[in-house]
């Protein structure tokens, strides 16, 4: 008698599963005093995410819609905050992880710009180092790693010792006293 109560019970348990919610349902689930999420994907990133069932639209009364929106444009409307006030726009220089194509190692030269600790705020400052380099030389490379213990900023990929030279004397007269070359395995280009 348990054996069909276990079985009667899985049983139920599994059909209950088929009609349970995908993870985007319950995020565009409305609710009350909550803001609305809008999500668009593809359909193979939801079959991917989902599995094989389809997602079933949740459909927004407008009013609620539009109330949650009034509260959202209000509360960021208060939390807004004013940057910093300058003549001119410093634009970012482009730091994402880019892969040299075509390339192979070899041996050459870096100027070690910065080394700091193992903390958060030699990671940041490593960064720092790294971004007003690649303000004043946007053609170098620039790589910040970290080499244990301690977080590094280099700069350039340079086959000989002048080359690599040239550089540590423009980085030092950028202020960065400490910078100096290091030997290693560089990335060139066919």
């Amino acid at each position: 008698m348990k054996r069909i109560a276990v079985i009667a019970i899985l049983t139920t348990g599994c059909l209950g599963g088929v009609q349970a919610q995908t993870f985007l349902d319950r995020l565009k689930k409305p609710a009350k005093d909550k803001a609305v999420v809008t999500v668009t994907q593809d359909a193979a990133i939801d079959k991917l995410v989902n599995g094989d069932i389809t997602a079933k639209t949740t459909v927004v009364n407008k009013k609620e819609h539009a109330a949650s929106t009034k509260k959202e444009s209000a509360h960021s409307a208060s939390t807004t905050t004013t940057p910093h006030a300058s003549s001119s726009t410093i634009e970012e220089p482009d730091m994402s992880n880019k892969v040299m194509k075509n390339s192979y190692k070899v041996t050459g030269y870096r100027v070690q710009a910065f080394a700091g600790g193992n903390k958060r705020n030699d990671r940041q400052a490593a960064e720092n180092v790294g971004n007003a380099i690649k303000r004043r030389f946007p053609e170098q490379p620039i790589y910040v790693h970290f080499y244990s213990p301690r977080w590094i900023c280099r700069v350039g990929n340079f086959r000989t010792y002048e080359e690599a030279h040239a550089m540590l004397v423009e980085i030092r007269e950028m202020g960065y006293k400490q910078a100096s070359i290091v030997k290693g395995k560089i990335s060139v280009q066919y």
